[in-house]
């Protein structure tokens, strides 16, 4: 069932996106993007898949040093945003809310459903069963880099966890397939943003005004 939502009602609840969430929302982005462009910057002076490289105009730094040193700036921003963003997630219900739960039957639905093109973006207040699987993926995808990246950081410090992810050559290969997996998910994210631009609206303004538990609700106007 859709999230109610009020027409006017701007004192009887919350918005969609509160502010704090869309400044958090924005910062993982700009965090992720500095990470991607740079790792392709680390990739390419040790190669995972022979043959394989980035071109130039896709790195962010002109050589391994510079792309290693905005891979450390861009870890930290995200780091520290993306704790702030999951506790105030956890904390204020919103994950809970937002993402949970996944019904099975709920997810082979929208499955078949894009399989036959058939799509509903009329309501853009909740998400649909592989929306929320989609973000729990890149969620867990995202904690993996952390532990991946802190084993290829540091083998020797942390060389337990590198025997446990098998070696260190291992670690790099579940590290680049963490950002294919990441990488993948922003392309289909802005996609679909582009395909709705009332969502990139919502995540810049706030979106729909939700009614509070036990208020009348109005459906929204066109």
């Amino acid at each position: 069932m859709s999230a109610a939502v009020t027409a006017r009602g701007g004192r009887t609840g919350r918005r969609l996106h509160p502010l704090p969430v869309r400044i958090m929302h924005w910062i993982n982005a700009v965090a992720m993007l500095i990470m991607i462009t740079s790792g392709w910057g680390i990739y390419d002076d040790d190669v995972i898949i022979r043959g394989f490289h980035f071109a130039k105009f896709l790195r962010l730094g002109d050589w391994a040093a510079w792309s290693l040193n905005w891979h450390f700036a861009g870890m930290w921003l995200l780091a520290i945003n993306g704790l702030i963003y999951l506790g105030y997630g956890v904390v204020t219900g919103r994950l809970r809310e937002r993402l949970l739960p996944i019904r099975v039957s709920e997810l082979l639905h929208t499955v078949r459903e894009t399989l036959h093109f058939r799509l509903e973006h009329a309501d853009i207040t909740t998400y649909n069963a592989v929306q929320k699987l989609l973000y729990i993926i890149v969620i867990l995808a995202g904690i993996s880099q952390v532990v991946t990246g802190l084993a290829i950081w540091k083998p020797v410090q942390f060389s337990g966890l590198v025997s446990l992810l098998g070696g260190f050559q291992s670690a790099r290969v579940l590290h680049f397939i963490g950002m294919a997996v990441i990488f993948g998910f922003l392309v289909l994210h802005v996609v679909l943003a582009l395909l709705v631009p009332r969502t990139i609206w919502a995540m810049l303004a706030g979106g729909p005004v939700l009614a509070r538990p036990g208020s009348r609700a109005k459906a929204p106007g066109p």
